[in-house]
C-alpha cells in the first residue's frame, strides 16, 4: 500500500515539532482534533498509527479490511485540514474511530455481542470496545516467517508493504500494547533485516532476532498493561507516586518542579495511550520524549547518547538508561522531616504536595530501594502525621518516625536477601518446589495447574532479578512480583480464592506484595475426601519428556497439600522421600506400570499414616 510510504514513518517522530504539552491551552487552539493531529504527525504516520488503532479494535480484520477504514478517516482528516468548521470535524478523535468501527457492515457477524457497544454513549462505548480486546487471539494462526530468500526480496522490492504487514500483525495480536512501542518494534524489525539479509544464514539470524523482538513486545506489553491496570483500579494519585519515585531515582539531580511536570505529563499521555486512543498517544508521546532530550542538562547526562539516536528508537534506549549518579553530599532527611518542630505547619495545608516532595527527596537517596517500598514508606510517614498532627505534642509524636517507617525497609530486605539466597543456592527447580508448597497452603482453593503457572512466574523473576548486582534485586524483584500479583488479584476479581486473598487484593497498591508475603495457611480451607485417583502413577511419569515429566510430579505435589495444608516440613520430606525412592525404583524396571502399582499403592498407605488421614 503507498500509504506506508511512512516507514520512514518508523521513522517519523523526528519530524514532530516541539510543542507546550498542556493540552487544555493547546487544544484549544485548534477546532478540529484530526485536523490538529493530522498536521502535527504528518500523512504517514498518522495512517501508521491509524491501522495500529483499527487492528487492536478489530483483530479478525484483514489487512486489507482494516486499509479500507484507514482511507475513510484518512480522507476526512485531509477534509478537515482543508475547513476545520466542516461536518464531524470537531469530533473527539476516539468518537472518529469508533464512529467507523460502527459502520463496519456485518460487524456483529465477525464480533458477537461488540456490536451492542455501538448503541452506547461515549466513553462508555470506548470502555465496552475494550473490554472486547482478547489478550491472547488464539483465532489468529502463529506467525509463519517466509522463507528467507522470499523475506529479503519482499523487503528489497516491497519495503513498505512489508513493514506495514508487520505493524498490523504485531498490533492484532498484542491490543493492549501502546502505538509507540508498536514503532519502536518495527524499526528493530528493519534492523533486522538490514543486517540479516547479506548474512549467510540468513534464516538462522533471523529467527535468532525475531525471537528477541516477540520477547520484547510481550516484556512490554506486560508492563503496560500493569500501568494502565493501576491508573484505572488505584487512580492517577497512586500512578503519579509510583512514576515520581522512579524518575527521582533515575533522574537524582533534576530539579522538584521539573520531574513532577514530567510525570503529570507522563500520566496523561499513557490514559490516552490505556483508552486505545493511539493516534494522541503517539503524538504526546513523542512531546514528552522531545522535551526530556531538550532538557537533557536538568535531568541527565545518561540519556546523551539516547536523545542522538532517530526519535522512534529513543524511547527504549531512554527507558533501559542507567540511572544517573546522586549529587554529592546530599542532607540527611532526619532533620527536615523528622527532627523539625514545624513539620506539621508544612504537611496540614497542604499534603500532596507536601508528601511529592518527601517521595522526591527521599528516592533520589535511595536508588536501591523498590518504588513501592518507597510508596509504603511514604503511606507509613502520612499515617503517622495524619495521627500526630492531631495530638498535643506533635514532634514527640513523630519523632520515632525512622525506626517505624525503618520497619518496612528491614521486611522487604530480608525477603529479597532470603529469597535470592535460597535461588542461588538450591536453583530454579527447588526454589519452585519452594513456592508451590507455600502458595498450595495460602490457597489450595486454587487448582494445581493454576498455582503451577503461578510459580513458574515467580520463579521467572528468582531467575531475573537474583543474578543482578545486590542493589538492583529489590527494584527488579517487586517490580516484577506486583505484575504476577496484580494478574492473579485480577482473576480473583471473578472468581473469589479464599478471604485472605481478598483481604490482600483490596490491600493498597504497595502493600499487597507484603500481605501476600505474610499470608499463613488458609485455615478456613476444608480438604475434599482422600482421593487416591488423584495420586495415579503411570508409566509416563518415567518416559514422558523431562519438562512434562517435571509438571506432573509438581502437580502431584501440589494436589498432596491441598490433602492437609497443614502438613509440616518434616511430613513432607517423609513423603517426598518415599515418592522419590519409588520413582528410582519403579523407572528402572522393565514393567513400569507393575512396580507404580504396588509401590504406589504402598506410598499412599504410608503418605495418609503420616498425615494422619483416615480411610
Amino acid at each position: 500500500m503507498k500509504w506506508l510510504t511512512l516507514i520512514s514513518f518508523v521513522f517519523l517522530l523526528s519530524s514532530v515539532r516541539s510543542r507546550n504539552l498542556q493540552r487544555i491551552a493547546r487544544d484549544a487552539d485548534h477546532k478540529s482534533p484530526i485536523a490538529h493531529r493530522f498536521n502535527d504527525l504528518n500523512e504517514e504516520t498518522f495512517k501508521a498509527v491509524a491501522m495500529i488503532t483499527f487492528a487492536q479494535y478489530l483483530q479478525r480484520c484483514s489487512y486489507d479490511g482494516l486499509s479500507k477504514l484507514v482511507k475513510d478517516v484518512v480522507d476526512m482528516a485531509h477534509k478537515c485540514v482543508a475547513n476545520e468548521d466542516a461536518p464531524d470535524c470537531a469530533k473527539p478523535l476516539p468518537t472518529v474511530f469508533l464512529d467507523e468501527i460502527c459502520q463496519v457492515d456485518k460487524l456483529r457477524d465477525s464480533y458477537g455481542d461488540m456490536a451492542d457497544c455501538c448503541g452506547k454513549a461515549d466513553p462508555e462505548r470506548n470502555q465496552c470496545f475494550l473490554s472486547f480486546k482478547v489478550h491472547h487471539p488464539d483465532f489468529i494462526q502463529p506467525y509463519q516467517r517466509p522463507a528467507a530468500d522470499v523475506i529479503c526480496n519482499e523487503y528489497k522490492d516491497q519495503r513498505v508493504q512489508l513493514l506495514g504487514h508487520f505493524v498490523y500483525s504485531v498490533a492484532r495480536r498484542n491490543p493492549f500494547l501502546h502505538a509507540p512501542a508498536i514503532l519502536g518494534l518495527a524499526a528493530e524489525y528493519e534492523n533486522a533485516l538490514k543486517s540479516c539479509c547479506p548474512e549467510s544464514d540468513v534464516g538462522a539470524c533471523l529467527d535468532a532476532k525475531a525471537a528477541v523482538i516477540k520477547e520484547r513486545a510481550k516484556h512490554i506489553g506486560v508492563k503496560q498493561k500493569h500501568g494502565c491496570r493501576i491508573l484505572e483500579k488505584y487512580g492517577e494519585r497512586v500512578f503519579q507516586a509510583s512514576k515520581l519515585a522512579r524518575m527521582s531515582q533515575k533522574y537524582p539531580r533534576a530539579p522538584f518542579p521539573e520531574l513532577v511536570k514530567m510525570v503529570h505529563d507522563v500520566k496523561d499521555v499513557y490514559k490516552e495511550c490505556c483508552e486505545g486512543d493511539m493516534v494522541e498517544c503517539v503524538d504526546d508521546w513523542s512531546e514528552v520524549v522531545t522535551s526530556l532530550c531538550s532538557k537533557q542538562d536538568v535531568f541527565s547526562s545518561k540519556i546523551k547518547p539516547c536523545c542522538e539516536l532517530p526519535a522512534v528508537e529513543r524511547t527504549k534506549c531512554i527507558m533501559e538508561s542507567e540511572f544517573d549518579d546522586k549529587p554529592d553530599n546530599l542532607p540527611s532527611l532526619v532533620e527536615k522531616y523528622v527532627e523539625n518542630k514545624d513539620v506539621c505547619q508544612s504537611y496540614e495545608p497542604n499534603h500532596d504536595a507536601f508528601l511529592s516532595e518527601f517521595v522526591y527527596e527521599y528516592s533520589r537517596r535511595h536508588p536501591e530501594f523498590s518504588t513501592e517500598l518507597i510508596m509504603r514508606i511514604t503511606k507509613g510517614y502520612e499515617t503517622l502525621l495524619d495521627k500526630c498532627c492531631k495530638s498535643d505534642n506533635p514532634a514527640e509524636c513523630y519523632g520515632n518516625a525512622q525506626v517505624e517507617l525503618n520497619k518496612h525497609v528491614k521486611e522487604t530486605e530480608d525477603v529479597v536477601k532470603t529469597n535470592c539466597e535460597l535461588f542461588n543456592t538450591h536453583g530454579e527447580a527447588e526454589f519452585l518446589k519452594g513456592i508451590l508448597v507455600r502458595y498450595a497452603k495460602k490457597m489450595p482453593q486454587v487448582s494445581a495447574e493454576t498455582l503451577l503457572e503461578i510459580g513458574k512466574k515467580m520463579t521467572a523473576v528468582g531467575s531475573k532479578c537474583c543474578s543482578l548486582p545486590e542493589q538492583k534485586r529489590m527494584s527488579c524483584s517487586e517490580h516484577y512480583l506486583s505484575m504476577v500479583i496484580e494478574d492473579m488479584c485480577k482473576r480473583q476479581e471473578s472468581t473469589p480464592i479464599n478471604d485472605q486473598v481478598t483481604q490482600c487484593c483490596n490491600e493498597l497498591y504497595s502493600y499487597r506484595r507484603p500481605c501476600f508475603t505474610a499470608m499463613g495457611v488458609d485455615a478456613k480451607y476444608v480438604p475434599p475426601p482422600f482421593d487416591p485417583m488423584m495420586f495415579n502413577f503411570e508409566a509416563s511419569m518415567c518416559t514422558a519428556p523431562p519438562a512434562e515429566r517435571e509438571a506432573g510430579q509438581l502437580k502431584l505435589l501440589v494436589n498432596l497439600i491441598k490433602r492437609k495444608p497443614q502438613m509440616t516440613e518434616e511430613q513432607l520430606t517423609t513423603i517426598t522421600g518415599g515418592f522419590n525412592s519409588m520413582m528410582d525404583k519403579c523407572c528402572k524396571q522393565s514393567d513400569i506400570d507393575t512396580c507404580f502399582g504396588e509401590e504406589g499403592a504402598a506410598l499412599i498407605v504410608q503418605s495418609r499414616a503420616t498425615l494422619g488421614i483416615g480411610a
